[in-house]
């Protein structure tokens, strides 16, 4: 039995090929958390018209792009920077910064702490408590603020999909300008909540000059193989980012891509709507047909518990063999062997998931 998380995420295709021998149209893909709806299909369809333009060098200022989210979210262009992902905005937070200590919070995204180590930052940890739905203790977490140099909260939090309250998100950037700390507000999955902006504090970066927000558009707009993601902060900030910016990072379809999605406010609504409602018909499946424990996550995504003896590679290896991909959670610091996620997709494909968990649950307790 082998990880399909070879590389460390979700969504590896490649890998599951080899290991289950299918196709990756025979393979339903639970493993990463994309847009259920796919990309908005104007935006599949402008990629098309504009594919000879890969012959030019994109905009290296990306400034089309960034006008747009400037009108979209009511900053100035020079409060933001785009990125080839989230990812790639992570990595020019910590060089651009240059913390010596980096706080994270487990459980969370693994990048937070390898990209940070891998720059020469010392890891301080604080864990999440289950009581909790996995957010830390308010003491440990202004201690944490306090003792570190650069601290990175996910807001939705992968994998456990929680929410932190507006008076909480204040309450740290308020430490952290207290204790000039860097505040790295990680929100990847913020635009599949109805109220996005009741829960950022994206109306208040002019206040605190520590916080930066990530935003990635990969995720929301089905567009994860063209890499886009954004950061938004005070303009100093975004300064000292971009100096450690290579030139050309971001492709010239991504920025096409990025402009197109923005003016998709039909395929924004449905998708919400979709989201919300399966997630919750999954969630309330998983419970009354295994009575496995389902964390109440708010993003496209669910944090499971398996309560019996199976693990969640032994789930993972045998959902694989009926060509449905999740993703193990074992190699999360602070869950457990037992705790896997799963992305929300449309009902029909919900169903096959839920469908395939009660079989191999049942085949399970027959061993």
């Amino acid at each position: 039995m082998a990880y399909i998380e070879r590389y460390g995420h979700g969504g590896d295709l490649l890998t599951a090929r080899q290991l289950f021998l299918m196709d990756s149209k025979q393979l339903l893909d639970f493993s990463a958390n994309i847009n259920p709806l796919g990309p908005p299909p104007r935006l599949i369809e402008l990629l098309k018209e504009q594919v000879e333009t890969i012959v030019h060098y994109p905009d290296p200022a990306h400034r089309i792009l960034k006008q747009e989210l400037a009108k979209k979210h009511s900053v100035l262009p020079e409060q933001i920077l785009i990125g080839n992902g989230a990812a790639e905005c992570i990595s020019l937070v910590i060089l651009g910064l240059q913390p010596q200590t980096a706080g994270v919070i487990y459980p969370c995204f693994s990048e937070y702490e390898q990209l940070a180590a891998a720059y020469g930052a010392k890891i301080k940890p604080c864990y999440g408590k289950l009581e909790n739905d996995f957010k830390p203790n308010r003491s440990d977490l202004l201690q944490l603020i306090a003792e570190t140099d650069l601290v990175f909260v996910g807001h939705p939090n992968n994998p456990t999909g929680v929410l932190y309250s507006r008076e909480e998100l204040i309450e740290m950037a308020e430490q952290a300008q207290k204790t000039n700390t860097y505040l790295v507000i990680d929100e990847a999955f913020i635009d599949f909540l109805p109220n996005p902006k009741q829960t950022s504090l994206l109306k208040e970066l002019d206040r605190f000059k520590q916080v930066i927000l990530l935003r990635s558009m990969t995720k929301f707009y089905a567009i994860p193989g063209l890499r886009l993601g954004y950061a938004l902060a005070h303009p100093g900030l975004i300064a000292k980012l971009q100096a450690k910016q290579v030139t050309w990072s971001v492709n010239q379809m991504a920025l096409i891509a990025g402009e197109a999605a923005l003016n998709e406010k039909e395929h924004e609504e449905k998708t919400i709507v979709l989201v919300q409602e399966q997630r919750n018909n999954v969630k309330r499946s998983i419970e009354e047909n295994l009575g496995w424990r389902v964390f109440p996550g708010q993003a496209n995504f669910l944090l499971v518990r398996i309560t019996d003896k199976m693990t969640a590679a032994e789930l993972q290896w045998s959902m694989g063999q009926k060509g449905i991909l999740i993703r193990s959670c074992a190699m999360y610091p602070g869950l457990t062997k037992q705790d896997f996620r799963i992305a929300i997709r449309t009902e029909k494909e919900n169903q096959c998931l839920i469908q395939a968990l009660i079989e191999v649950y049942i085949k399970n307790e027959t061993w």
